[in-house]
């Protein structure tokens, strides 16, 4: 199945939390992960979060700053964003293609700004702040929940049958055959419901199944794994390696 990097750490940068938990076994066709990044104390300088392609969809909770909070997702390449010296982020990390965009619009890259959509993120965000990291994670799957009711998250059926059975992927071809889809009706489900064309799409399934450490999966040769690794992320593997821990 598939099980997304959706960040790396800076080896050179101590002080920054990390924390991942798993949902209950009922949103687990939804929600991946509900994560935590924080610094207890002030960075000595600014620190660049390296966020990776991973087709999912993301709220974001400031803890610092109840009204920054949103709905994002990245695109097809990392990007590297400036979170500066000191804060504290809750975030919900939702499988691709289950954020229904129609419902509820999605923005791109680094949330910075107030939130000013329809959905109560600002009131969910200032109860956060106080709570205890437990209780926290209980009102993150009760929102859930409530988004899921009101069908603003859907389980994807077509990205289930491909993450089922993602080893046997290695052209857009075959995921239109795991889908039982022409490649037509692979390329308007995809954009619809993940905003990626199935070529994008393949690439983040690829740069993901590499970073697992079986890039002999996903490329043809080394050489091309080097370089389409070095174009998604901005560094050769080897580099990346050494910088990272993902």
């Amino acid at each position: 199945m598939y099980d997304p990097k959706g960040n790396s750490k800076d080896k050179t940068t101590d002080g920054v939390l990390f924390t991942e938990a798993e949902p209950p076994e009922h949103l687990r066709g939804i929600v991946h992960r509900f994560l935590s990044l924080r610094t207890p104390a002030p960075l000595p300088a600014d620190y660049r979060f390296h966020a990776l392609p991973d087709a999912c969809t993301y709220i974001i909770f400031d803890q610092q700053s109840p009204e920054i909070t949103g709905v994002t997702r990245l695109s097809a390449s990392a990007e590297e964003l400036n979170l500066g010296r000191g804060f504290h982020f809750l975030n919900i990390r939702f499988l691709p293609g289950v954020w229904q965009r129609d419902r509820a619009p999605l923005s791109f890259g680094q949330i910075d700004q107030p939130y000013t959509g329809a959905l109560p993120l600002k009131d969910i965000n200032a109860t956060l702040i106080d709570q205890h990291p437990d209780t926290q994670r209980t009102t993150l799957i009760s929102f859930v929940e409530d988004l899921q009711a009101r069908g603003i998250l859907v389980a994807n059926l077509i990205t289930q049958k491909i993450f089922a059975q993602i080893d046997g992927i290695h052209s857009v071809a075959d995921m239109a055959a795991i889908a039982q889809l022409s490649s037509r009706q692979l390329q308007r489900v995809l954009k619809q419901t993940t905003g990626f064309t199935p070529h994008d799409f393949l690439k983040v399934l690829r740069l993901q199944q590499s970073l697992g450490g079986e890039p002999s999966l996903s490329y043809a040769d080394q050489s091309h794994f080097i370089h389409a690794f070095r174009r998604a992320t901005g560094y050769t593997p080897g580099q990346y390696a050494r910088k990272f821990d993902v």
